[in-house]
Order: structure tokens, then C-alpha cells, then sequence
């Protein structure tokens, strides 16, 4: 967790390679991580739901199922 690892390239972690090849998962711009504030969310069966851009705000306002 506290290791410095790839996520580009050929060397790239494969958690990253996979979160990047997920239909959701996909940027806009090209499929490489571009700044280290990029943000994927994921759901509890494991699906990328959602890729944030450094300049998304990540919010998620709660349900009316899980208020919290």
C-alpha cells in the first residue's frame, strides 16, 4: 500500500491495468493515468462504477437506502 508502483506502461500494476480496461473505467482523453489524483470508484461486486478526473469532485451524495 505504501510502495510506489506503475500504472502506466508496460510495467504497470495489474489492479490498474484492469480498473483501466473496465468499460467505466476508460478516460476521455486517452486511457493513461495522467496525474496521481486520479479516482476510481468501485462498487461492493467489485465493477468500476465511475473514473474521476483531478478535477472531479468524487462526492456521492448518500441514498435514501444507506444514509450514511
Amino acid at each position: 500500500m505504501f510502495s510506489k508502483i506503475d500504472v502506466n506502461g508496460d510495467d504497470a500494476h495489474p489492479l490498474w491495468k484492469w480498473m483501466k480496461e473496465q468499460p467505466k473505467g476508460r478516460g476521455t482523453l486517452g486511457n493513461a493515468i495522467k496525474w496521481n489524483f486520479t479516482k476510481f470508484l468501485i462498487n461492493r461486486e467489485g465493477q468500476v462504477v465511475k473514473r474521476y478526473s483531478p478535477m472531479e469532485d468524487p462526492y456521492v451524495s448518500p441514498s435514501r437506502d444507506n444514509p450514511h
